[in-house]
């Protein structure tokens, strides 16, 4: 069992040794263009290709909540599009998008690429920024799916983070 390992820098620029998996939360109606995958597409090219590919030919594959795609970027370096959020936040949303099974899920397959890759996986705190999720229930589905077995984590903040309201 190791510990999550809490930067302040950029998840895009993985700071470690050897084969990276970055992941992100992406939602399952195709949209791409705010958050952190703009970091991204501003890096690479490769990984809103490939969700878009996948999206547009969702009739034919596993796109869905739960899915995980992985895009390889540079020859040690992947990118892991997560599908886990439905839709949206907007004026009209009811509730996050966040779907805290569908991200278990998703850290389940990104735990089995990991460890065949011989990965460390980095992270901005996926889930918690337009998902609308709560960082302390999506720290916990890290530790279990990924940090539990062996796998280390590395999550970035762009600067120091601001505590989570209480109650």
């Amino acid at each position: 069992m190791t510990a999550i390992r809490y930067l302040i820098g950029d998840a895009t620029s993985p700071s470690a040794d050897g084969p990276q998996v970055i992941a992100h939360l992406c939602n399952d109606r195709g949209g791409w263009g705010k958050g952190f995958v703009l970091a991204i597409s501003r890096r690479w090219p490769e990984p809103e290709a490939a969700y878009r590919r996948w999206y547009r030919d969702r009739a034919h594959n596993d796109f869905g909540l739960g899915a995980a795609q992985f895009v390889q970027v540079l020859p040690d370096t992947w990118v892991a599009n997560l599908i886990g959020q439905h839709g949206i936040r907007t004026s009209r949303s009811t509730g996050p998008p966040i779907r805290y099974d569908a991200v278990r899920t998703c850290l389940g397959r990104l735990a089995e690429r990991a460890t065949d890759l011989g990965a460390s996986v980095h992270l901005p705190r996926l889930g918690a920024g337009l998902a609308g999720g709560r960082w302390d229930d999506i720290e916990q589905l890290i530790t279990d799916e990924l940090t539990d077995h062996g796998i280390p984590v590395t999550v970035y903040d762009l600067t120091a983070p601001t505590p989570e309201p209480t109650g």
